[in-house]
């Protein structure tokens, strides 16, 4: 797989479906994580989304569960730390798009994202595409993919 951006944020969803083998985007998940891992793509995240991860592994898929991605999968990625100036930019926004179905976790991703100048998300929510951002994998195009081999 071709990445547009040299810089990739990656959200719950995608963490999540990389290690739960129920969640219904783990095979395109599963299949996109070794090329990140060989793309030299800086791949980033924000310590809301880690929190935000340990606690739906831990309360979906147990303790050891959510340590082994702690271990194995977030040793690759840069956390970048949210301060105050940005949880208090990503508290404006969600005031503005939260009425819109857009939650906080996502609307501080938003900011982090803005920041540290990120065009590519790897995640499965609609809310990213909705903010401008390029969404990977694209669903659509992956299911086209898949049906053709």
């Amino acid at each position: 797989m071709k990445f547009s951006h040299p810089k990739l944020y990656i959200d719950t969803s995608a963490f999540y479906a990389l290690i739960d083998r129920s969640d219904k985007y783990h095979a395109m998940a599963k299949v996109l994580w070794p090329s990140l891992l060989t793309n030299n793509i800086e791949m980033l995240t924000s310590n809301y989304i880690v929190a935000e991860t340990i606690e739906l592994m831990q309360s979906r898929l147990g303790f050891k569960a959510a340590n082994m991605w702690r271990q194995a999968v977030l040793g690759v990625v840069d956390v970048k730390w949210v301060n105050e100036s940005i949880h208090c930019q990503g508290l404006n926004l969600w005031m503005s798009l939260g009425r819109k179905g857009c939650g906080f976790i996502d609307c501080i991703s938003f900011i982090v994202m803005n920041h540290h100048q990120v065009e590519q998300v790897f995640g499965f929510k609609e809310s990213y595409d909705e903010q401008g951002y390029d969404v990977i994998p694209k669903i659509e195009v992956f299911n086209q993919n898949c049906a053709t081999r």
